[in-house]
């Protein structure tokens, strides 16, 4: 197998499980934190029950934070393997 064969299997595998990781991430806070909601509403944030909260506005920061974390570290994996996106500045 080439070198290049190599390093595009390397840099898939990397980003396999990252992409994997985010996945479960986002599983976790679209479904499984909603299907607990109930037992969740008996801890309170901000004076709002956990649960509510969690629907409410929990979740989407998550979702945004989750994003720029995913990009960053897609953007890590990318630069060791020498397929970055390089700016035109």
């Amino acid at each position: 197998m080439s070198d290049i064969q190599q390093q595009r299997e390397a840099h898939w595998r990397k980003t396999r499980s990252l992409m994997i990781i985010h996945l479960s991430i986002w599983f976790i806070f679209s479904f499984v934190v909603h299907w607990f909601a109930n037992n969740l509403n008996s801890i309170s944030f901000l004076d709002f029950p956990l649960g509510y909260y969690m629907a409410a506005q929990g979740s989407l920061f998550a979702f945004v934070i989750q994003l720029f974390v995913f990009v960053k570290q897609q953007d890590n994996i990318d630069r060791e393997f020498g397929m970055a996106e390089e700016d035109d500045k």
